[in-house]
């Protein structure tokens, strides 16, 4: 029978899961919000606000003023712009989300910038690190707040793993695992397959796992990575393997040829944690013990609005007078986008004008 003894054969403590320490989305400061380029993501990100928290999106901005109409009367927005540069200038936006593909982040993070409006910007982050320097660079010359919206670092399941790592109970963290891949056909208009539009499986898929293993591993001590281009030139599949500062390895995958279970693992000495598909958004998370025995288990509530907690955690930011998130802060953004630089030097993979 299993004992749930630690290594060293003393009795352990009763393992369990603790309760999310996240505060509801509702809490939050209000803030009036402009959405740059209103797209599927954002579309989420706007049904998230509007049916989870009190925020208030009173602007969008697109290149097309009649996508930006349609847009605004789906969500009774106020404003709507037939440019990005209108939306960042309009003097009722507090802050700024831009859910733009990835080549569009810098220079319009750059402009909500240099208009003094807080930033709210979509993973991936920037192309690249010389990038993402920049616009951490400028937004704290202007003194406004910036975050990269990696939306599962603020998830109530994601704090019970990070308070589950801090507190030691799986014992030594020797190995984490995540993938994230999906099937898009293969259509070189399609923004995962298009090199001017920064595309590719790493910045757009692969930025979850590897943000995860650094959220758990701290900064890696190594990367190595082996990949396969897709027909246009993007990367379209890496398997990554990664090393901690304490030796602990971590396995990524991430493709857009295939549909991987996109769940994630951290195993210790003492136990594991195993985190359902899809591990980034909200997710089961269990506790399993040294002879594969279910400990506990933590179930989220079951809401389609994920993305609520990163406008959440952006608003509170600002209202406490911060300029980065301590869940998210800047040195995390760029160290993520550093290693995707890495792995796509590794697979011989550029973008124009880079």
């Amino acid at each position: 029978m299993p004992n749930n003894r630690p290594a060293d054969g003393h009795a352990a403590t009763p393992m369990a899961l603790p309760a999310p320490r996240t505060p509801s989305p509702r809490d939050a400061p209000v803030l009036k919000w402009g959405v740059v380029a209103p797209g599927w993501v954002a579309t989420r990100f706007v049904e998230a606000l509007r049916t989870y928290t009190d925020q208030k999106v009173v602007a969008v901005g697109s290149r097309d003023a009649g996508r930006a109409r349609a847009f605004a009367d789906r969500f009774d927005i106020p404003s709507a712009y037939g440019s990005y540069a209108e939306l960042i200038e309009d003097p009722d936006v507090d802050i700024v989300y831009i859910a733009s593909p990835h080549s569009g982040h810098f220079e319009q993070a750059l402009q909500a910038i240099d208009a003094g409006r807080h930033v709210l910007v979509e993973k991936a982050f920037t192309r690249n690190a010389r990038e993402a320097e920049q616009v951490i660079e400028a937004a704290r010359a202007r003194g406004v707040f910036l975050m990269e919206a990696m939306w599962m670092r603020f998830l109530p399941h994601i704090d019970v793993v990070r308070q589950v790592i801090a507190s030691g109970l799986l014992g030594e963290v020797r190995t984490v695992m995540a993938d994230h891949g999906l099937p898009v056909e293969p259509d070189a208009a399609h923004r995962h397959y298009a090199p001017e539009l920064a595309g590719g499986a790493l910045l757009d898929l692969g930025v979850y796992p590897v943000s995860f293993a650094s959220m758990v591993l701290g900064p890696f001590a190594s990367v190595t990575a082996v990949g396969t281009k897709a027909f246009t030139g993007v990367d379209g599949q890496a398997s990554i393997v990664v090393t901690g500062a304490s030796g602990a390895h971590g396995v990524l995958n991430t493709t857009i040829f295939a549909r991987t279970p996109t769940t994630a693992s951290v195993c210790g000495t003492h136990a594991r944690l195993e985190i359902d598909g899809h591990f980034y958004g909200p997710a089961e998370v269990r506790l399993i013990g040294r002879d594969h025995e279910l400990l506990d288990t933590f179930v989220p509530d079951p809401l389609d609005g994920g993305l609520c907690y990163q406008a959440a955690e952006a608003a509170r930011c600002i209202g406490a007078g911060l300029l980065e998130s301590p869940l998210m802060p800047h040195s995390e953004t760029l160290g993520t986008m550093r290693v995707l630089d890495g792995i796509r030097r590794d697979l011989d993979v550029s973008f124009p004008g880079e």
